[in-house]
């Protein structure tokens, strides 16, 4: 049976914690170094595991996670390498779900056909085209749902009432709900009325939220728990991963997850 991340959630929610959903570039700084980064996230209690695939023109990347894509596309990772970045992770024996996240040009280059099948022989579990509107993404979710691959759609503060509908409609079990306007990274504090604006959106969405962009500390993590199915830390292990390497990474994955009990 596929894995249904909302299902996965909410097995997590019912013992108490909000998901945590750390956010690796495959290949950065190394193959091997983000290897080894996300097997530590997953044993470190990691619910979801979201993968970037490192682009050349990243509009919705902040500097510290465009900085992370240029080093690893310099090493060669690449939409294909990405998804075999997966299947090695299986092959150790991680099993937290994993979404990969990525742009729908090397897709395309690629073929969606052949991107779906690649995608579930190597345990992809979910697809998040950072690029790609809900109204474009009927034939990718078709595709996808034969390979029992989910979609996972972006929502955002600027987000119509009718298109927040919409979403919910077409993405998989949850939806990502973006925090606020502009690029990920790392900021102080959190938008006002997040609490509500959440509320909002889950009621027009009525499926769980995955909530992200500028989260990065405890406190943040904190104050989104008690309303977000899942929250997602990217630009701050990111950046962690790459200075400190994966003791950092520990740390940081600890003081999170704490953050994230109810």
């Amino acid at each position: 049976m596929p894995v249904s991340l909302a299902r996965y959630l909410a097995a997590r929610r019912s013992v108490g914690r909000a998901g945590f959903v750390p956010f690796i570039v495959a290949g950065d700084p190394s193959r091997g170094a983000s290897l080894m980064a996300a097997r530590l996230l997953a044993a470190a209690g990691a619910d979801i595991l979201e993968v970037g695939v490192p682009f050349s023109d990243p509009v919705a990347d902040g500097p510290v996670i465009q900085a992370a894509g240029q080093r690893a596309l310099a090493k060669g990772m690449s939409l294909t390498n990405a998804i075999s970045f997966v299947a090695a992770l299986r092959k150790d024996g991680v099993t937290v779900p994993v979404i990969l996240f990525t742009y729908y040009n090397p897709i395309l280059r690629l073929g969606v056909e052949r991107f779906a099948k690649a995608c579930a022989g190597a345990g992809v579990n979910a697809v998040l085209v950072v690029d790609l509107p809900a109204e474009e993404s009927i034939e990718m979710i078709a595709i996808l749902k034969k390979k029992n691959i989910e979609i996972v759609l972006l929502a955002s503060p600027t987000t119509t009432d009718e298109r927040l509908k919409r979403i919910g409609k077409l993405t998989g079990s949850t939806a990502y709900y973006v925090s606020r306007q502009g690029v990920t990274g790392i900021r102080s504090g959190l938008e006002r009325d997040i609490a509500k604006r959440l509320e909002h959106v889950g009621k027009l969405i009525k499926k769980p939220l995955l909530v992200g962009f500028g989260v990065a500390e405890p406190a943040q993590a904190r104050a989104l728990a008690p309303h977000a199915a899942g929250v997602v830390v990217g630009s701050a292990i990111v950046k962690e991963n790459f200075a400190g390497g994966p003791a950092a990474v520990r740390r940081l994955a600890k003081r999170l997850i704490a953050a994230l009990e109810l």
